[in-house]
């Protein structure tokens, strides 16, 4: 039976930016939004199931655009991941997927996991065998033999291999590419500054992916390694630390998105060795975090597209953790209302899912937060989300 449920009286954000509208409802149906307006506005409502939400607030879903789902945030996660088994591995994911969900993120992005376990995660969850938000999986990132990442990523040196690389990825059920542009802060005895896949190697693997109508994100912290993805024709740049004036006229011209993960080199500065965290990764993260929020302020201002990510799976950078990166990015000079369209129209549109997530119109899937507070006066309500619901239905 197609049941319909009318949520009315709360105070709407809807994604887009624009005012926020008081005394409004909306009408689900089969996952959908059927119908949204102002209570005022309302007839015909008989044999129709309300939920009163006045005094609420409500807004889209956090889409994350970074994530790590198979990586457990402890002090060396690599070295965890690389000592266990897929199986327990696999069942510390489905745990993770929970905290997501219960935490407000309907929908993320995993930006590289080993063997496959990503495919297997996302379709369980699309199938309703696990409870979780539905995502998008890059399978293995590719990486330059030693480069970032390499010890649960797929190494590929030259053109031709990288090509090949690429067509696995593919071919195994990536929904998109993640390459390897630059060196990172969490393989030891890599660089985060110096570039490790040259602009022709990353133009093969991005030409797969385009070829089958597939996104590609780039970690690239290093400033020419970045300028070397955005001419191989990617579609975003994860992190973004060393970010130049050329580098950012490149992002508006080619029409990039920056996903910052501000929160990830924070947290490893904020736990430091004796949490575990390796001394190698915490003098990075140290030598990075404010060039890294500099640069972040900067492509803001000069208008580059902004999507939320965090690198959920980093050292103490914690599943449930996404509005830690809200928070950043307003005391690094977001506003807060476009923290929060960054954080569900433009992680949408970043992932290409803009069509039935990201905003709160007639016609788009259901996932949405009720709020106590208004998230724009106080970020800190998504800390305490009053109820989430995903497709329709209520999880919390």
């Amino acid at each position: 039976m197609n049941m319909k449920t009318l949520y009315k009286g709360f105070t709407l954000i809807d994604g887009n930016g624009g005012q926020v509208q008081e005394n409004s409802y909306f009408i689900v149906e089969d996952k959908r939004i059927s119908k949204i307006g102002k209570v005022d506005e309302l007839q015909n409502i008989e044999g129709i199931e309300i939920v009163d939400l006045s005094g609420k607030y409500v807004m889209p879903g956090l889409i994350n655009s970074h994530v790590h789902i198979t990586l457990e945030p402890v002090g060396d996660p690599f070295g965890l991941i690389n000592s266990e088994s897929h199986a327990k591995t696999t069942i510390r994911a489905v745990a993770n997927l929970k905290k997501h969900l219960y935490s407000g993120t309907t929908f993320f992005r995993d930006l590289g996991a080993p063997a496959g376990l990503d495919f297997a995660l996302r379709d369980a969850v699309n199938e309703g065998l696990i409870e979780g938000p539905q995502f998008l999986a890059a399978g293995k990132c590719i990486t330059m033999t030693g480069g970032h990442g390499w010890s649960i990523g797929r190494e590929a040196d030259g053109v031709d291999e990288l090509r090949k690389a690429a067509r696995e990825q593919l071919k195994a059920g990536a929904d998109l590419l993640k390459i390897m542009a630059t060196g990172g802060v969490t393989t030891p005895g890599v660089e985060p500054g110096s570039p490790q896949l040259s602009m022709e190697e990353m133009k093969a693997a991005v030409e797969e992916a385009h070829k089958a109508g597939k996104k590609t994100a780039s970690h690239a912290q290093g400033t020419q390694g970045i300028k070397n993805a955005i001419l191989a024709g990617i579609d975003s740049i994860e992190h973004g630390i060393y970010l130049d004036d050329e580098a950012i006229e490149l992002m508006i011209k080619n029409d990039v998105y920056l996903v910052p993960t501000l929160v990830a080199p924070y947290f490893i500065v904020e736990y430091g060795t004796e949490a575990g965290i390796p001394q190698y990764a915490v003098d990075k993260a140290k030598a990075v975090m404010d060039t890294h929020r500099e640069s972040f302020a900067k492509a803001y201002k000069a208008g580059v597209k902004i999507a939320m990510g965090t690198d959920a799976g980093t050292p103490f950078n914690f599943h449930d953790g996404a509005p830690h990166e809200l928070i950043l990015m307003v005391k690094s000079g977001m506003s807060p209302m476009d923290a929060i369209v960054s954080s569900t129209k433009g992680s949408a549109d970043c992932l290409g899912i803009l069509d039935d997530y990201g905003t709160l119109e007639s016609g788009k899937f259901a996932d949405f937060l009720v709020l106590d507070d208004n998230p724009l006066d106080n970020l800190d309500t998504l800390f305490n989300i009053n109820s989430v619901y995903k497709l329709g239905k209520k999880v919390i």
